[in-house]
């Protein structure tokens, strides 16, 4: 067969994706005078934690409703925790439930599509088209002091596909983020990079990993003028991950003798494997997480703990911890008693939350308690089975920040919504800002 002009030679195709497999990120740890680094002021830190497929929601008239109701029962800094959010009662000070927050524009579409804009408040009603998340607006403000920008990570790692989507962070284009997921491989990409190598060294692969990526986006140009419509739009987005690439190289060569904190990792399972073990998983990047915010490696994170509408690891959390169905099926079985499992699947992620808040609340830095300069919010894009409505949040952290908490609040869904909550917590880590995404203003509560 003759080769036409279109045909894509193979060699093209594997040097293209190679790239994205080769170039790791790279760090100095070499003292040198690096006053331009240190932020001026204690840091101020987001992080977003994200469970799939909603919470159970007893009717009140059944008999499960006081005791598995994700919500708690009464309101304000009175309420009572049902037995699926008991293991976050010694938190009760550090945190603040809140209802009645969801995204206007995605509580008309497919439930498990509000998660693609759980951080962005997206449109995606017709045409799939993201915007940026809130996590990434922080991070072009926050990192400025920071070896990272931000940490993208979850159960499964890379994007997903649309409505099933891996990562919760998009760009300032609506592109998604890929997300890391193996736990001993982000340890040595962000806390032990190119396995202790010299400087020097170091620096020779950054300008090796420079003029790879300047080959690939000239071989991009001619490549580009081959493609179809719809290759070209894949082209694109693979160019703008390596636009961030290139960005990260220049952030990695001005930090290069920069030395980082010191810190103990001796206590992180990086070989846990989330099919066998998922609570030690899950812990285990949780305990990444936690050190990547005491050596200021970064200030925003996100985890997606597990995907949508049953897809990836995630599913089967719920079988192997607890003895359940997978946790998509749990949310769809109408059998009367699936309200105490689906509790039960609640209150263990309620576990997992309670020991993040409680190893951020005991861990570290200069300027104390992590947790206390640290926004977290944990929730979920739905309410219950495919209803991205009321959709079940906590937020966490931030008493140096001046927020306060001990309460739940109930949002009248018409007066609020969830990018109000986002503008005031973007407000509180001094990113100045009236608006983001479809927000109204800032949320109207004595909270923030």
């Amino acid at each position: 067969m003759s080769k036409k002009s279109w045909h894509l030679d193979r060699r093209t195709f594997i040097k293209g994706m190679g790239v994205t497999c080769m170039l790791p990120f790279f760090e100095g740890m070499t003292m040198t005078n690096f006053s331009n680094f240190v932020s001026p002021n204690s840091p101020k830190r987001l992080c977003f934690l994200y469970f799939p497929n909603g919470v159970g929601l007893p009717p009140k008239e059944s008999e499960y409703h006081k005791n598995w109701n994700w919500f708690p029962i009464g309101e304000g800094t009175d309420y009572k925790l049902t037995k699926s959010l008991a293991p976050l009662s010694l938190h009760r000070n550090d945190m603040s439930i809140m209802g009645g927050l969801s995204h206007p524009f995605s509580r008309n579409v497919l439930g498990h599509m509000a998660g693609d804009s759980f951080l962005t408040g997206g449109d995606l009603r017709g045409e799939y088209k993201n915007s940026v998340s809130v996590d990434q607006v922080a991070a072009e403000r926050l990192s400025q002091y920071t070896r990272f920008p931000s940490l993208t990570l979850s159960t499964d790692g890379g994007v997903g596909y649309k409505s099933r989507t891996s990562t919760l962070s998009f760009n300032s284009s609506g592109r998604p983020i890929p997300s890391e997921h193996r736990q001993r491989e982000i340890f040595e990409r962000y806390f032990s990079p190119n396995g202790g190598a010299t400087t020097k060294e170091r620096r020779k692969s950054i300008h090796q990993g420079k003029k790879i990526v300047d080959l690939v986006l000239e071989d991009s140009k001619t490549l580009k003028n081959r493609l179809g419509s719809n290759d070209k739009v894949k082209l694109d987005e693979y160019l703008s991950s390596l636009n961030q690439v290139e960005k990260q190289l220049n952030r990695n060569e001005k930090w290069l003798d920069v030395p980082m904190e010191e810190f103990d990792s001796s206590l992180i399972n990086l070989d846990v494997d989330p099919t066998s073990a998922p609570e030690d998983y899950v812990r285990s990047m949780m305990d990444l997480m936690i050190l990547g915010f005491q050596t200021d490696a970064t200030r925003v994170m996100s985890y997606m703990m597990a995907r949508e509408d049953g897809m990836g690891f995630g599913d089967n959390f719920s079988k192997i911890a607890l003895g359940l169905q997978g946790h998509h099926t749990i949310s769809h079985d109408r059998v009367t008693g699936h309200w105490g499992d689906w509790g039960r699947l609640d209150r263990w992620y309620a576990k997992q939350f309670a020991y993040f808040i409680n190893k951020m609340k005991n861990t570290k830095d200069i300027h104390g308690s992590l947790l206390d300069n640290t926004l977290i919010l944990y929730g979920s894009a739905c309410s219950t089975t495919h209803n991205a409505r009321n959709c079940p949040l906590i937020l966490a952290g931030g008493s140096d920040l001046g927020v306060k908490h001990g309460a739940y609040t109930k949002f009248e869904e018409k007066q609020e919504r969830l990018s109000n909550l986002f503008v005031s917590m973007l407000n509180k880590l001094d990113i100045e800002t009236e608006s983001f995404s479809d927000s109204t203003g800032k949320l109207s509560t004595s909270i923030l």
